[in-house]
């Protein structure tokens, strides 16, 4: 969500909710490897808490954890919610493999989320759609920051699941757009009758 990154970036605005101190705590205990990682193979070496970036698409995070066995170098997103298919957790896997493959000068053609809720691992194939998704994103982030406008409120699903709401208010922003101007004229009639 523009608006959403526009409030975290922009304005400085951030709230926590049940979910997100949900992803605090599961998150910590990935990078501080308290609990077991689930491995894909024997003899897999794991970095956990990992700073990335990309020059080229301008984005840089953090990975949950990064596998690497026999040259082949797997990054690992962990979600507390149950994995969607085609979702923002696969955008977000395959751009931390993006950075990862700029940084180190490789190609890594694959991520993979960890799904809390179901204890499963789900992989996501970097295909030329999803990367060419990662490009259009950037760039429509890296503009919004670019500015001090705030952008329009969506008003879809995820605004149920999202922290932010209550200092979004994208119901009350759409009320209020539906909401004609006091100062136009309504009608094509002549204004100097």
């Amino acid at each position: 969500c523009l608006r959403q990154a526009a409030l975290i970036h922009v304005d400085g605005i951030f709230a926590d909710d049940v979910r997100t101190a949900s992803g605090t705590l599961a998150h910590r205990n990935v990078h501080e490897l308290r609990n077991p990682l689930p491995r894909s193979e024997v003899g897999t070496r794991t970095v956990t808490g990992v700073p990335v970036w990309s020059d080229r698409l301008g984005l840089y995070g953090i990975c949950d954890a990064i596998e690497m066995s026999a040259g082949l170098v797997l990054p690992v997103e962990h979600k507390i919610g149950p994995y969607v298919a085609g979702g923002p957790a696969d955008i977000q896997a395959a751009a931390q493999a993006l950075c990862l493959g700029e940084m180190l000068g490789i190609d890594v053609p694959a991520a993979c989320i960890f799904s809390h809720a179901d204890r499963r691992r789900h992989h996501v194939e970097v295909t030329a759609t999803l990367k060419a998704r990662i490009d259009e994103l950037a760039t429509a982030v890296r503009a919004v920051l670019e500015t001090s406008q705030l952008p329009e409120a969506v008003h879809d699903r995820r605004c149920r699941r999202c922290s932010l709401r209550h200092d979004c208010l994208p119901s009350l922003a759409l009320a209020t757009a539906a909401v004609p101007s006091p100062f136009t004229v309504s009608g094509a009639g002549d204004l100097g009758d």
